[in-house]
């Protein structure tokens, strides 16, 4: 069964990042989508613009046809989860926060609060990763917290990008699948201390999948 991974989008650089983030995930046999919320107070867009806005995301990669949410909820992150739960989105995808310094990894508000009990694995894009030629993957690292589904994750992404498989901590890394913690309620999406300075210091995507949940991108 494809994946479905939704990226969280305002069209600013950070989310093209995600943007381009997702379309490596998504590969040629997973489904890609886009998701705008909007908020009660004065600074969100109206319909009609965040729909505008939406339509430029997929038409900037070619695909207008993708599919595009518009939700209105006071908080992105709890606007995400509830079209994520929607849809069955197995993956939401964000861009590093607003001026985070180019090839480095800082999940903004909405991103730190679903690592923090969402249902949704997170993908977090390294700023002005969509300015890269072109995104390869040649090994795919992992931090498990002792949770299989981390690790077949890994594999499972690794054998889609013909990539190889590391230990976190082993050599370069172009990638990194972490679990969640051993004591996150299954299917929850929780970052261990150790697993959140890893994702903090990273220079490459970072995958955090929900416990005893892996993620088939064959």
């Amino acid at each position: 069964m494809a994946l479905k991974i939704i990226v969280s989008y305002d069209d600013t650089d950070n989310d093209r990042d995600a943007l381009a983030l997702g379309r490596l995930l998504a590969g040629s046999a997973h489904d890609l989508s886009l998701a705008y919320v909007r908020h009660s107070f004065g600074e969100s867009l109206d319909q009609q613009a965040a729909e505008r806005l939406l339509a430029r995301g997929a038409e900037s990669v070619g695909t207008p046809e993708m599919p595009k949410y518009v939700v209105v909820n006071p908080a992105t992150s709890v606007g995400l989860a509830e079209i994520a739960a929607q849809e069955a989105a197995d993956i939401i995808a964000f861009g590093s926060e607003y001026r985070t310094a180019k090839g480095l990894v800082k999940p903004g508000i909405s991103a730190h609060k679903l690592l923090l009990g969402g249902g949704s694995a997170i993908a977090v894009a390294p700023a002005a990763l969509n300015t890269e030629p072109q995104l390869s993957v040649v090994t795919v690292g992992v931090i498990d917290e002792g949770d299989p589904a981390a690790r077949q994750t890994a594999e499972s992404l690794a054998a889609a990008l013909g990539a190889t498989v590391a230990e976190h901590g082993a050599g370069r890394l172009d990638l990194l699948v972490v679990g969640s913690r051993k004591e996150a309620p299954e299917g929850k999406v929780v970052l261990s201390a150790a697993s959140d300075y890893a994702v903090e210091a990273a220079n490459y995507p970072v995958l955090v999948i929900p416990r005893a949940t892996a993620l088939d991108f064959s």
